[in-house]
């Protein structure tokens, strides 16, 4: 599609969700072409999902979408057709990778298995990303990553001492898989350029988060203790929380980890602290942290949230504003590295897509084309990309295969 080190990569994307889309926006965003195959018989969950441009819904108005899908084209294909295999396989031929995450399973019923893969391009790449991976008792639980979260584990760490769980906001298990899924593909091209061999990949979304509960996972493993919810709590830091501002609903997230450090907050806040002996030691303001806590917040909400961090970080002590969703969208930093890309799409106007966090210096991921409407770009594909006659072409359409 564009320039970049994927230039030339081709990828055929069956992916739903998000876990599997952000998977092939890496490649779309240096430079692959992707083509996204999707059905309005059944669109993607991001597609009917809030929120809706100007709050009327339709599959090309949802801004979830948009946001994760730049760089990419769509082709409206029925799967379920009779003659959706005269397509399928120049498109297989056509691919060096095929992306899917559909449930363990559901490719087998296309005959777009990896070993049927193979039999049209025996040097194919392919990425199967699942809740659990393809294999294994619990292989064909289907999940988004709302219900992994708790799966994960990570529900049970996310609370206050004394409260009931809590589900993180977001799915996150979507948001950690792909950038394993993403460096496997590399790899898998890097082999198949060094032996021509292609590769298959099984990506588990449950077993890709895991990672990050590894402390409290070793903990258990060799002491055998069961760590419990700390709320914004550390074991190790005091104070460490988020403390209310001025303002609406404004907060500033705060921590001290040493004891060079904590003479510097006192300083700033209320030099007597140092010497209380409530507070003069990690240990006591552990003890006391909540008394501790309700004396920083009776300093912090004299101040907006800017001014308490400007302070702290003056002073070398950890701090951050609280964003919201309007603060992200606005922040000098983000802006300045153009991680929003606004680009003007068919039906929203100018919208912002989700950029790239990694800057490379030779070969930048770069905004090439908004996200899709669905199905828009069926006839080039499949007469520009596939080589189809018009009559071809007219006929498959006139059948109801690009349903």
């Amino acid at each position: 599609m564009g320039q970049g080190p994927f230039a030339g990569v081709n990828v055929l994307d069956f992916t739903w969700g998000l876990a599997g889309p952000l998977s092939t926006k890496y490649l779309a965003d240096y430079g692959a072409t992707v083509i996204r195959v999707e059905s309005l018989a059944r669109p993607c969950g991001t597609r009917v999902s809030p929120p809706f441009k100007d709050r009327v819904p339709g599959v090309d108005r949802a801004g979830y979408f948009v946001f994760f899908n730049a760089n990419k084209y769509s082709l409206s294909l029925n799967l379920n057709h009779p003659r959706a295999k005269e397509v399928l396989n120049r498109l297989v031929a056509w691919a060096d990778m095929v992306a899917e995450s559909y449930s363990p399973g559901t490719m087998e019923r296309w005959g777009l298995d990896y070993e049927s893969l193979r039999k049209v391009r025996p040097d194919i790449i392919m990425l199967r990303s699942s809740s659990q991976g393809q294999d294994g008792p619990h292989a064909s639980f289907s999940a988004f990553g709302i219900p992994l979260v708790g799966l994960a584990g990570f529900s049970y760490f996310t609370g206050w001492p004394d409260g009931s769980c809590l589900p993180l906001p977001s799915a996150y298990s979507d948001l950690i898989s792909p950038r394993f899924a993403a460096a496997a593909l590399v790899a898998a091209l890097d082999y198949r350029r060094r032996t021509g061999m292609g590769q298959y990949i099984d990506c588990s979304q449950l077993e890709t988060s895991l990672h990050f509960l590894a402390p409290a996972m070793l903990d258990y493993t060799f002491n055998g203790r069961q760590t419990g919810r700390q709320g914004n709590s550390c074991a190790y830091a005091c104070p460490h929380g988020v403390f209310r501002c001025q303002g609406e609903d404004r907060w500033c997230a705060v921590a001290v980890f040493s004891d060079e450090e904590w003479q510097a907050f006192c300083g700033l806040c209320q030099p007597g602290w140092s010497r209380d002996p409530r507070f003069s030691t990690l240990r006591e303001r552990k003890k006391n942290e909540a008394e501790l806590n309700k004396l920083i917040e009776e300093w912090t909400m004299n101040y907006s949230p800017e001014e308490v961090m400007s302070q702290m970080q003056a002073r070398g002590v950890a701090a951050g504003i609280v964003q919201n969703a309007r603060d992200l969208r606005h922040d000098p930093q983000l802006q300045e590295r153009a991680y929003f890309w606004e680009m003007n799409h068919p039906v929203l106007g100018s919208f912002p897509h989700l950029g790239q966090a990694s800057i490379l210096s030779q070969t930048p991921a770069s905004p090439v084309m908004p996200a899709p409407c669905l199905g828009q770009h069926t006839e080039h594909v499949c007469t520009q990309i596939l080589g189809m006659s018009d009559d071809e072409f007219l006929g498959l359409y006139q059948a109801g295969v690009f349903d």
